[in-house]
């Protein structure tokens, strides 16, 4: 008789002879940079010939469905459906890469060559998302292989769009809701809270970039004979940012400042502490004062400063700059007004003093906070499944401090979503020497096996 111990045995199996390494090798060759135009090609060839293939020996129909608003970025929707009577799962990855950043990788390194040295495995999309759906459809296998059937119904969702903002996804799940309906998203991105602890979480951050500008006149000037009479746009914009936070990064616009960290919420995250995560070491005195290392990532908002030019900084020259400029974003979670985002910091710096500054919304879409609450049935089940596999009991966390389209799946589709993280936060994640932890990914493989095993235990 088939157990769920049988194909927990199978899926490490898989892992020690190779099977792992071998398949996230080969994807990981396809050079799939969603924010080169050039590449384009390459996103259809990492569904058609790679994943396609794939979930077809799987029993899974496929059909590839063009991007609504963006030409050549293609979405992959597959289903494997036992019998509509049963619970559907809902699985989402995308295999679509940030930007390879090629020669920047240390020696011998390339982006789009797996390499494995001691426990790590390097490699452009390891992390972000490669190897966490590789180890989601590995762990499926081994249940079918197992069982002879999952035991419910499986839909998956790849997007090739992800890293340049998920364009078209929203727009495909409302024109398509039918072909994703669902009664949970169980998906896998972005990092555990550390590396050893298995982790859940029901939601993201949202985002919001914009741009500061000063634009206060035509070219540069002399610094000696102008200085002191004409203003700096440096040094106004350098002002209003000042204004926008403190000198420990502390949020000074009210309307930026969250209402949702709830006493309920400060509990589920004192059972998330960041420090020791890997990466590099946390600044302690940078952010809310108030709150600790954990609240101010997970249930507070952050504003960062992405990029600032004023001049030619790669050539300066003895001049007032004519112009200066900030690239900015605000990470937020649930309980912050998405609408009134920019709004607020245009009043913001009108009350300040500063008209001169001009905020631009970017063109890249953004993404809204969400959160799932913790104590949802999909959570508990997910829970005591992955804490059975590996004797550890998960961290859950109401929502990951980054940004994912998760909008997409908990307001348009409907559905409860519980994401399992396969990376950790020290992977440079859209960086060079992106890498996993092979030890992880043994034990994620297992979770996952897992997971799919408990949910078709029912009616196996």
């Amino acid at each position: 008789m088939t157990t769920r111990e049988t194909a927990l045995a199978a899926i490490d199996t898989y892992f020690q002879s190779g099977g792992f390494v071998a398949d996230l090798s080969r994807r990981v060759a396809f050079q799939t940079e969603s924010q080169e135009i050039g590449q384009r090609g390459e996103l259809v060839r990492y569904l058609t010939e790679e994943m396609i293939p794939v979930l077809k020996d799987l029993g899974f129909t496929t059909r590839i469905l063009p991007n609504p608003v963006m030409e050549g970025v293609p979405f992959l929707q597959a289903e494997r459906i036992e019998d509509p009577a049963l619970e559907t799962v809902l699985i989402y990855g995308h295999g679509d890469v940030i930007r390879a950043q090629t020669g920047k990788w240390r020696e011998g390194l390339a982006p789009f060559t797996g390499v494995v040295e001691g426990d790590r495995f390097y490699g452009r999309g390891v992390a972000d998302n490669k190897g966490q759906h590789t180890i989601n459809i590995a762990a499926l296998d081994k249940v079918i292989t197992t069982r002879g059937r999952l035991g419910f119904n499986v839909k998956i969702i790849l997007e090739m769009g992800e890293e340049a903002g998920s364009p078209g996804l929203s727009e495909l799940f409302a024109a398509h809701s039918e072909l994703f309906a669902a009664d949970v998203l169980i998906a896998s991105d972005g990092p555990r809270l550390t590396p050893e602890r298995p982790t859940l979480f029901m939601g993201s951050r949202g985002a919001v970039n914009f741009t500061l500008r000063v634009d206060l006149r035509d070219g540069a000037h002399h610094s000696g004979n102008w200085g002191g009479l004409l203003k700096d746009p440096g040094v106004v914009l350098s002002h209003a940012i000042a204004r926008i936070v403190d000198r420990r990064g502390q949020i000074q616009i009210p309307e930026w400042r969250p209402t949702s960290l709830t006493p309920e919420v400060k509990e589920a995250i004192a059972d998330c502490p960041v420090e020791g995560r890997g990466g590099p070491a946390i600044d302690t005195d940078w952010g809310e004062e108030s709150l600790t290392p954990a609240e101010r990532v997970f249930g507070w908002n952050n504003f960062a400063v992405l990029a600032q030019t004023s001049g030619v900084p790669e050539a300066p020259v003895n001049a007032i700059a004519p112009n200066a400029v900030a690239h900015c974003q605000l990470r937020y979670v649930v309980g912050t007004d998405r609408d009134d985002i920019l709004p607020a910091l245009r009043r913001h710096l009108d009350r300040e003093g500063f008209p001169e500054v001009t905020v631009v919304p970017s063109e890249q879409a953004d993404f809204i906070a969400t959160r799932l609450d913790p104590t949802h049935p999909w959570v508990g089940r997910v829970a005591a499944s992955i804490e059975k596999t590996t004797g550890k009991r998960p961290a859950l966390l109401p929502n990951l401090a980054g940004s994912i389209p998760n909008q997409a799946f908990s307001e348009i589709l409907g559905m409860p979503t519980v994401w399992v993280p396969h990376s950790y936060p020290g992977c440079s994640q859209h960086a060079p020497n992106e890498h996993i932890l092979l030890s992880q990914s043994r034990e994620a493989l297992a979770m996952m096996t897992g997971v799919f095993w408990d949910i078709g235990a029912s009616v196996a």
